[in-house]
């Protein structure tokens, strides 16, 4: 029988972007300035929706939670990187990586569902105005909230119950600047197979069902816009689901690529690099989306610094 050299494992070593010493100064400063933009703009939007009580609407409401959910989901990478960076360290600990990876895929997940939500709103708004403050309540908006964290939460844990089945090696390097699942299944040395399957499994449902749902709603939307009479009326009606197809083409514009590189290239370290358009960039971008492309936005923002 083949003997396997397991170990209790304390650690593991982040290999990050790049082992040039001197390229680690630029990296900090561009990481950092990216978080610090990330968190400023979508706090932003946080509290001019809050502060201004035209913004308290269903449509709003999603956009206040997909801000937040960004801030986490780039709050969970990030700044570990930027400390080991600082450090010159690429530790981290076993629960830490186990932490960083289950609230990693918690805010990712919710990021989808969110994105799903708002799509069914815009569809609702657009395809059944006369309805929406009555099929859009409260209620129903935190329901689909609560649906959405409740779902984000239960894969996210499944997720990680099943990592801490798995026994490891001695080589605990992960050509990552976070614990990503799939790379920490990787160095197992025991049997993969149950976490590949479920990993398999999750992400079927979750690249088909969100997505099938946005597009199922535009679908809608745009043969409702298409029989408006007016030219302006059109472009009204599509005008307010402007910034939510950017964000939704940018996410899984984003995601797709990432995938595309890490199944043509076995190179980890070029998927790794790729993985920062959607764990860093946007996020980033969101809150610009938001408020160049949204009136209501760009006059709240007015209102709060003036």
């Amino acid at each position: 029988m083949e003997s396997r050299n397991y170990t209790s494992v304390s650690e593991f070593f982040l290999l990050g972007l790049s082992e040039d010493m001197e390229m680690q100064p630029l990296l900090f400063g561009m990481f950092l300035s990216m978080y610090l933009v990330t968190f400023i703009g979508n706090l932003l939007i946080i509290l001019v929706i809050i502060t201004d009580s035209h913004l308290h609407t269903p449509r709003y409401f999603f956009l206040s939670n997909l801000s937040f959910a960004d801030i986490c989901f780039t709050s969970t990478t990030v700044p570990k990187m930027l400390l080991n960076i600082q450090m010159e360290s690429k530790a981290i600990t076993y629960e830490g990586c186990l932490s960083q990876m289950y609230f990693f895929m918690l805010f990712g997940v919710l990021d989808n569902f969110l994105l799903t939500m708002m799509a069914y709103d815009r569809f609702v708004a657009i395809c059944h105005p006369l309805h929406y403050t009555v099929i859009m309540n409260p209620k129903v908006c935190g329901l689909l909230l609560l649906a959405s964290w409740l779902l984000s939460v239960l894969d996210s844990l499944l997720h990680g119950l099943m990592v801490l089945r798995l026994s490891f090696c001695t080589e605990l390097r992960i050509p990552h600047f976070f614990c990503e699942l799939n790379q920490v299944v990787q160095l197992a040395c025991s049997d993969t197979f149950p976490n590949d399957l479920v990993m398999y499994f999750a992400t079927a449902i979750l690249v088909i069902i969100p997505p099938t749902g946005i597009f199922l709603s535009y679908s809608r939307i745009v043969s409702t816009i298409l029989r408006i009479a007016s030219a302006g009326g059109k472009y009204k009606a599509f005008s307010t689901c402007g910034s939510h197809l950017s964000v939704v083409s940018l996410f899984y514009g984003t995601s797709v690529g990432v995938y595309l590189s890490s199944a043509v290239t076995q190179n980890s370290r070029a998927s790794a690099i790729a993985s920062v358009m959607y764990t860093v960039v946007t996020s980033m971008l969101n809150p610009f989306i938001y408020s160049l492309r949204n009136k209501d936005i760009k006059q709240a923002l007015n209102n709060l610094f003036n």
